[in-house]
């Protein structure tokens, strides 16, 4: 590393740092509770968490001992090295979310804008039509459920990041552009527009 990338990861650490650590470790002493229904097994390297419909496995990061007491999950950093801080917060809120999700499903849910802009269920794909010249298929991910509302795209599923990364795929198949809004956008997603050409020769 060069010696300015040096004194810049310093300055860093020294504005943000501390900050980021004592977040992270606050989050991570706040015990998880286990939910009605939802069965925990803690594995060598990993957590188990089980639901209804469905398992999700989440490996034990570095430096991080998790316990389970009745209906209560701990965790606890085994050094005071920065990474594992940083892993205590983080392992507690991977394994929050996973019993969150067996419990009930995560959801994100999109709006498609433009005329002839269209979506339907094709065995295992999303089926697009979004202007181009022949539909954009999308493999729907394992684990994850689809459903077509009119102009909606609901997405849901027990893995609260594979819900949103799914999301934002299918975004990016066409991004809301920012003259008309034509493109998909997330239903809560505000897109900011820009007047046109004629709009400002109009008002200018």
């Amino acid at each position: 590393m060069k010696q300015e990338e040096k004194k810049s990861a310093v300055k860093f650490y020294l504005k943000f740092g501390k900050k980021i650590f004592h977040i992270m470790s606050r989050i991570g002493k706040k015990p998880v509770i286990i939910e009605e229904g939802v069965v925990v097994d803690i594995r060598e390297e990993a957590v188990e968490v089980k639901g209804a419909n469905t398992t999700l496995t989440i490996p034990i990061l570095s430096g991080i001992k998790v316990e389970k007491n009745n209906n209560e999950l701990t965790f606890t950093p085994e050094n005071g090295a920065k990474q594992t801080i940083s892993n205590w917060g983080t392992m507690r809120a991977l394994v929050q979310n996973a019993i969150r999700g067996v419990a009930k499903d995560f959801a994100k849910s999109l709006v498609i804008e433009g005329v002839g802009y269209r979506a339907n269920i094709e065995g295992g794909n999303l089926v697009l039509n979004l202007g181009y010249s022949h539909p954009v298929r999308f493999s729907i991910p394992k684990g994850i459920k689809i459903a077509v509302e009119k102009n909606m795209v609901h997405i849901t599923g027990p893995d609260k990041q594979l819900v949103g990364e799914t999301a934002a795929r299918i975004r990016r198949l066409r991004k809301p552009e920012p003259y008309k809004g034509k493109g998909i956008r997330y239903a809560d997603e505000v897109v900011k527009r820009k007047a046109g050409k004629k709009a400002i020769g109009k008002t200018g």
